[in-house]
């Protein structure tokens, strides 16, 4: 299916840009409420996986619609590619923590490119076997439960590491 690897392509330079210009949103918004609920409001890890969750939410929604053929098939590969990608952020950058001790800018650059990446190859891959097509409505359902998360956590993040700037965490 060459269209799909198309829109895949696009996609994976789509959620790069948009994540990257989407951290800067918040503060070009001067600190606009409605803003942050979809553009980082700090530096935690929680704020950032905001950058590839939203910028891939609203390109698998074009997809979805543009490639009418299989619609569910497509739904379900790319909503599970938002889960794995928005996920993978957290699980790179604590990784390279407990190895480094200490928080590095290209890493976490890294970070986000190569879950994007991931994210999108996953989307591709299941499109082509179709293989979590019986999956759609639950994959949708946890796409739409992480994004309520993002919208109530924003403002009001439980006491977890995850919701700290990392400059105020122990990395240690």
């Amino acid at each position: 299916m060459k269209q799909l690897k198309i829109y895949t392509i696009i996609g994976i330079f789509f959620v790069f840009l948009t994540g990257t210009l989407s951290h800067f949103v918040y503060d070009w918004s001067k600190h606009n409420s409605i803003v942050g609920l979809f553009a980082p409001v700090s530096e935690s890890v929680w704020e950032h996986m905001k950058l590839l969750y939203f910028p891939m939410l609203l390109y698998s929604l074009f997809v979805i619609f543009k490639l009418n053929q299989n619609r569910s098939c497509i739904a379900s590969s790319f909503f599970f590619g938002i889960l794995t990608g928005t996920l993978l952020i957290p699980v790179f950058f604590y990784g390279y923590i407990v190895v480094l001790g200490k928080d590095v800018l290209i890493l976490d650059l890294l970070t986000f490119m190569l879950s994007i990446v991931i994210a999108f190859f996953l989307a591709y891959r299941l499109t082509l076997s179709c293989s979590l097509q019986s999956y759609t409505v639950l994959l949708c359902s946890l796409v739409c439960i992480l994004g309520i998360c993002f919208v109530l956590f924003t403002y009001h993040p439980p006491d977890l590491e995850i919701f700290t700037p990392p400059h105020h965490q122990n990395l240690q």
